[in-house]
């Protein structure tokens, strides 16, 4: 029995949300976008609204494919509005508790044959999918960040998910251009398994005083040949959304390799995420970044 994706319902607004959003709409679906704080959604729309500008104003879409993908995305303020949605995805914050709440609230709502997804970038699948109504359509559907720009799409299995609910989510990836790689349902999953202990140790090479944050954004981006350097995307990624995911390998593995370095902690606990609240391992609020340390 195949399933058809015609209609996304997406769950957060945020950055993951609308970048998720503009992706599917620009290929064709309908979205529904929903948030708990209706402004958000409103907030994302807008943010959309200007990367579509973007790309028509580089000569990467045209006006009618702008406005075209604009009508395709309708906000959807209610739970209620995601019930005829073949698919939805949660955006939410990386927070377990968070993401239960929003499967158990959202079963109820879906018609019989709609598959459920999560954008976890660490989070086990199987639990997540263990308190839906559905778990045999329950599928880890893992974008990067920023979703327009990047290629990959990771495709995670619980172990319950039946294999016409991969093959409906993986035709839906290929659908949108994108390139599917497929990761076992362990910590992290492939992307984030490797790259977060990778920023964890340069956060332990700057709490040592190894060197410096330019020193080692320096070292790594021409040294390693990486596009920016470790700190730059920790601050990219958000310092709490980093922390969690090291949280959740240093619990799911207990392996002492993944304990998170002590002064993420500390600027996370100092309120200092990265990009978003202007100030991590950089300080974003001047002309130009500047290290703080």
């Amino acid at each position: 029995m195949s399933i058809e994706i015609r209609k996304i319902g997406i769950i957060g607004a945020g950055q993951m949300g609308n970048g998720i959003a503009q992706v599917c709409a620009t290929s064709g679906f309908d979205v529904v976008l929903h948030d708990m704080n209706e402004e958000r959604i409103h907030a994302g729309l807008a943010t959309i609204n200007g990367n579509l500008a973007k790309l028509v104003g580089r000569g990467a879409l045209d006006e009618e494919a702008r406005q075209g993908a604009l009508t395709r995305i309708a906000a959807g303020p209610g739970l209620d509005d995601l019930g005829q949605c073949d698919i939805v995805i949660e955006a939410a914050t990386e927070n377990e508790d968070v993401k239960r709440r929003i499967f158990q609230a959202l079963s109820p709502v879906l018609k019989p044959d709609a598959m459920m997804a999560s954008n976890t970038s660490s989070i086990s699948i199987t639990r997540l999918a263990s308190v839906t109504d559905r778990p045999e359509r329950f599928i880890g559907i893992h974008f990067m960040n920023p979703v327009p720009r990047m290629q990959l799409v990771e495709l995670i299995r619980g172990i319950a998910t039946e294999d016409p609910t991969f093959e409906a989510a993986r035709t839906f990836i290929l659908a949108l251009g994108k390139t599917v790689t497929t990761a076992e349902d362990f910590p992290a999953f492939i992307v984030n398994r490797i790259l977060l202990p990778m920023i964890n140790e340069a956060i332990y090479t700057l709490y040592e005083g190894v060197g410096s944050v330019d020193a080692i954004d320096t070292a790594m981006r021409l040294g390693a040949n990486h596009p920016m350097g470790p700190l730059q995307l920790a601050d990219f990624i958000g310092l709490d959304t980093c922390l969690s995911v090291m949280q959740v390998l240093h619990e799911g593995l207990a392996d002492s390799k993944y304990r998170p370095c002590p002064l993420l902690v500390k600027y996370v606990e100092a309120g200092w995420l990265g990009r978003k609240a202007m100030r991590g391992f950089y300080d974003y609020r001047g002309e130009k970044p500047v290290p703080t340390r």
